[in-house]
């Protein structure tokens, strides 16, 4: 890590900061130019990854009830060549003993018919109700797929556009924060955090901060323009870098 060239007048200290706040609010201006984009295109992802998961779910169940069914109908035919079975013994029959166990087989496996067409009927209402879904989610998952493929085109061309100026800001930037004493460098970053436009340097406009907006009294801003000291906007802490008429640095300029 290079070592710091600390700068002891103050002017030159509001200077490096306010040239990073501009650095900085032109990396900051990048990312909203690519907006919400990473986070949908994550979302996304994860939705999609979701619906594969559902598919490969339904997927399963449906090969599930087809393979109960098929074992139903197996049933049926099974039992039916049994009653056809039990059906010819009963021509041959020597006594009511044999004839009476006989017809309670035949009626166990009618039983057993009745009982399998109904499973049967049940997995066809719950297989055509599978596939209902597995079609909807087909549906879903490609309509995601090509929301994905629109949003990432339209990430990758932001990022052609600004990945190298903004590498070379982010050089810029940490070229410039190796001259600032440490405890300004983390004052800034720290109130860079607290707010999502990232102002930590503004100045003062219009009697107001340029960041809050809130009353700086004259004699505030008669110390500001001397810039013998670092003043901080009491309302949020910003650093107030100078008067907006007397400075050629402007809001606009490090916002």
């Amino acid at each position: 890590m290079a070592k710091k060239k600390e700068l002891t007048g103050v002017t030159d200290k509001l200077e490096q900061l306010a040239g990073l706040q501009a650095i900085h609010s032109k990396i900051d201006q990048i990312k909203v130019l690519k907006g919400e984009l990473p986070i949908e295109v994550e979302d996304l992802e994860n939705e999609i990854s979701g619906l594969e998961k559902r598919i490969t779910k339904i997927g399963n169940e449906l090969k599930e009830t087809e393979d109960n069914i098929a074992q139903r109908k197996q049933t049926i035919k099974d039992a039916t060549n049994l009653i056809a079975k039990y059906d010819k013994k009963l021509t041959n029959v020597k006594n009511n003993r044999e004839y009476d166990a006989l017809n309670k087989e035949v009626e166990l496996q009618k039983l057993e018919i009745q009982l399998a067409e109904k499973k049967i009927k049940d997995a066809t209402f719950s297989l055509e109700s599978s596939k209902t879904s597995l079609e909807e989610a087909e549906a879903k998952h490609a309509q995601k797929i090509s929301n994905l493929n629109s949003k990432k085109k339209e990430l990758s061309h932001i990022i052609e556009e600004t990945e190298k100026e903004e590498k070379e800001l982010s050089a810029q930037a940490s070229e410039l924060e190796t001259h600032i004493e440490e405890r300004l460098l983390t004052a800034y970053t720290r109130i860079r955090k607290n707010y999502k436009n990232g102002l930590a340097v503004v100045n003062v406009e219009r009697n107001a901060c340029g960041g809050c907006f809130g009353f700086v009294p004259a004699q505030t801003q008669a110390e500001i323009r001397t810039k013998k000291r670092i003043i901080s906007c009491e309302h949020c802490g910003r650093i107030l870098y100078g008067v907006k008429d007397d400075v050629e640095l402007s809001a606009e300029e490090i916002a």
